[in-house]
């Protein structure tokens, strides 16, 4: 099966025949790396990335070999999802920076409204943090207030970058829903 073309691989992996996609993965894996690594500057993400990509490709009949080849298939799908992690990873660090500053901001002499304001804001993002799981809130501080990376966290807390990266992420969406209605807060 190593010597068969791209073309009967998909063909035999469409039939169950998982042995096929080991195939392909040893052929493209290299480039599927490679592209996401030089999108996503981070080693362990494009690692991640690159196991996501073979996933979606075994799982999804998306792909047609009449109409072009696997690896160009391969190559726009690592590079649409890289930028989209890209796209959220700037969306979630802009919201993050937006609320540390509201939690930090202060003025000199502020009015009574400004102080109430900001007394209300603290107290909802206050809240927010207590209403998440005891591992997000832990993670969540360790990484935007200690500025922690997400391998250190790892480490410190006996767990994998991955576990890290997707508990953060989850955390990140619940105070994002949490906190939408909040003032002063624009959160996209």
């Amino acid at each position: 099966m190593k010597n068969s073309p791209d073309a009967q691989l998909v063909h035999n992996l469409r039939l169950g025949q998982h042995q096929a996609l080991t195939v392909l993965y040893d052929r493209y894996a290299g480039l599927v790396y490679s592209i996401a690594h030089q999108i996503l500057q981070n080693a362990q993400e494009a690692e991640d990335l690159t196991q996501d990509i073979f996933l979606t490709f075994w799982q999804n009949n998306s792909f047609n070999p009449d109409r072009g080849s696997v690896s160009s298939f391969l190559g726009l799908l690592t590079r649409s999802r890289a930028i989209d992690k890209i796209r959220k990873r700037t969306t979630a660090n802009s919201f993050l920076s937006r609320w540390q500053k509201t939690i930090t901001e202060e003025s000199t002499d502020p009015s009574p409204l400004e102080q109430a304001t900001t007394s209300e804001i603290q107290t909802s993002i206050h809240q927010a943090m207590q209403a998440l799981p005891e591992l997000q809130r832990q993670i969540l501080n360790l990484n935007y207030y200690q500025g922690l990376s997400h391998n250190q966290i790892a480490e410190s807390l006996d767990l994998t970058p991955g576990v890290v990266k997707s508990r953060l992420r989850q955390a990140l969406v619940q105070l994002k829903g949490q906190l939408t209605g909040v003032d002063r807060l624009d959160i996209d």
